[in-house]
C-alpha cells in the first residue's frame, strides 16, 4: 500500500482525482471535509478526525480506520461493506441508505446516527451504543447486537438480528 499525506490528498481531490484504493493515511485531521464520491476502497486511516465531513455516495469498502470521530459526518449512501471501524465516533452521522454489510463496527458510538435503510447484513455492532439512533428499514439479517445498547432507538426491527441478554432494548429492558 501507498502512503499518502493527508493534506496531498486533499489537494489531488481538488483537482479531480477520485481514486486513492489502498492507500494508507497516517493521519486524517480536517473539519467538514468534502470528499464526496471518493473512491478509499482497502485504504487505511491511522488516525482521523473528519467530524462534519461529507462522503455522501463515497465506496470505502473495506476501508479500516483504526482510531476516529466521524461525529455528524454525512456518509450517505455510501458503501462502507466489510470496513473494519471499531470504536469509532459516528454519533449523529447521516448513514441513510448506506452499505454497511459485514463491517466492524464494534464499540462504535452511533448515538443519534440515523440509519434509515442501511444495510446492516451481517455486521457486528457488538458493543456499540445506538442510543437514540434511527433504524427505520435498516437491514439487520444475522447482524451481531451482543451487549448492544439501543435504548430510544426508533423503528428497530430486531426480529432476524442476534441479541443476548446482554443487550439493551429500546424500552430500556434486556433482551430476554
Amino acid at each position: 500500500m501507498a502512503a499518502i499525506d493527508f493534506q496531498e490528498l486533499l489537494n489531488q481531490y481538488r483537482r479531480g482525482e477520485r481514486q486513492f484504493q489502498g492507500v494508507t493515511i497516517e493521519q486524517a485531521d480536517e473539519f467538514e471535509c468534502d470528499l464526496r464520491e471518493i473512491e478509499l476502497t482497502t485504504a487505511t486511516i491511522n488516525a482521523a478526525y473528519l467530524p462534519y465531513s461529507n462522503f455522501g455516495r463515497a465506496n470505502l469498502r473495506g476501508l479500516v480506520v483504526k482510531q476516529g470521530n466521524f461525529g455528524d459526518a454525512k456518509l450517505g449512501s455510501c458503501n462502507l461493506a466489510e470496513a473494519k471501524l471499531v470504536g469509532i465516533n459516528l454519533s449523529r452521522a447521516d448513514l441513510r441508505y448506506a452499505c454497511l454489510r459485514q463491517a466492524d463496527l464494534r464499540g462504535c458510538d452511533l448515538r443519534g446516527a440515523d440509519l434509515t435503510g442501511a444495510d446492516l447484513t451481517m455486521a457486528d455492532l457488538s458493543g456499540a451504543d445506538l442510543t437514540g439512533a434511527n433504524l427505520f428499514k435498516a437491514q439487520l439479517l444475522e447482524t451481531c447486537l451482543v451487549r448492544t445498547i439501543l435504548f430510544r432507538a426508533a423503528n428497530a426491527d430486531l426480529a432476524m438480528a442476534r441479541c443476548d441478554r446482554s443487550t439493551i432494548l429500546p424500552d430500556g429492558h434486556y433482551y430476554s
